[in-house]
């Protein structure tokens, strides 16, 4: 096999835009208070680097609230974390300590109730087959049919229960990866901190992933911009196809234009893996957008509708009216063309 070329992805699939304010004004870990006053309140705005990636928050509050949201995410972190060795999961995984934590059995639980109404198509035990094609931690030849097989038996939602607070493997070899709902419930974490102190108008964002509540700094909705899928391994082109207005939403988004690589013989490789099949998807859907009643929802539902493609995404969302989506795909002729039951 060829050595290929691997061309890695940022993974913020959002721009978000806020009415007045713009973030590259804002100075990392400034939790100052520049911003709008309305009475004893101002907003805040902060940029901090979690999980990987950038975290922005906007808040309405009458004092700084930085330390507590930071509290929240180094939480999250210490439960859900695959890169901190110290986290429940890391040694849920490694098999040193099966004991969950609060945290952690909420996301599991979540996990577990979007696979069953996904068929599978959403699988926190997908990650050797990630790894695999080069979108974890291994690098090197793409995998052979054999390969896959091999490593398909280490794959299963269904496989991993949770007793009495306590993980058990039908393999121990198995692994949880929470990566594609963790940015969610962190934005849901900062988002209850700041509820838990009153406040009303704000604006939580990881890596993409969203939730808001109230106006903005100018009183006005947040507008939320979803990028154009275009093809993008660098993410500098940040082109919108769509903006929306909202005061109270959790949204998340997911695609392919931007996580993938190129083989040196021209081949391209999708960063989502199909469970099922043990191969990166290849449906039409470019970018798949959700807004529901929590953003780790949100950014469940997102990955899945990637798996399933257009018609079995619409079908889910049919089953489930709490869940808005807006998808954009490619026709035969590969034109851009979308889909929502956003109202």
């Amino acid at each position: 096999m060829n050595r290929r070329i691997k061309i890695f992805a940022q993974t913020a699939f959002l721009l978000f835009l806020i009415a007045g304010t713009y973030y590259a004004a804002i100075t990392r870990n400034d939790s100052r208070g520049e911003g709008t006053e309305s009475g004893s309140e101002r907003f805040y705005k902060t940029e901090d680097v979690v999980f990987g990636t950038i975290m922005h928050t906007t808040y309405q509050a009458k004092r700084d609230l930085h330390k507590e949201i930071m509290d929240a995410v180094n939480g999250v972190d210490a439960s859900l974390s695959m890169f901190n060795p110290r986290s429940t999961l890391a040694r849920i995984n490694s098999g040193e300590d099966m004991h969950t934590d609060s945290l952690l059995t909420r996301v599991f639980t979540l996990a577990g109730q979007i696979s069953d109404a996904t068929d599978g198509a959403f699988d926190i035990t997908v990650a050797p087959l990630v790894n695999a094609w080069g979108f974890g931690f291994k690098s090197g030849a793409l995998p052979d049919e054999a390969q896959v097989d091999s490593l398909r038996e280490l794959v299963g939602w269904k496989r991993i229960s949770l007793k009495d607070g306590v993980f058990v493997k039908e393999d121990e070899r198995m692994v949880m990866d929470l990566s594609a709902i963790a940015k969610g419930f962190g934005s849901d974490q900062v988002a209850e901190v700041l509820r838990k102190h009153g406040v009303k108008n704000f604006m939580v964002e990881i890596g993409g992933e969203i939730v808001t509540a109230g106006n903005n700094p100018n009183g006005k909705a947040w507008v939320i911009g979803i990028n154009r899928p275009v093809e993008d391994s660098t993410s500098q082109n940040n082109e919108i196809q769509k903006t929306m207005e909202v005061h109270e939403a959790a949204m998340a988004t997911s695609g392919n234009y931007r996580n993938f690589y190129i083989t040196k013989d021209g081949r391209k490789v999708a960063h989502t893996i199909d469970p099922k099949t043990g191969y990166p998807v290849q449906h039409s859907i470019l970018s798949s957008t959700v807004l529901a009643p929590s953003c780790a929802m949100a950014d469940g539902y997102a990955t899945s509708f990637m798996v399933l493609g257009l018609e079995k995404a619409q079908r889910v969302l049919r089953a489930h009216p709490e869940l808005r989506a807006y998808f954009i795909y490619a026709d035969d002729k590969g034109n851009y063309r979308t889909w929502t039951n956003i109202e």
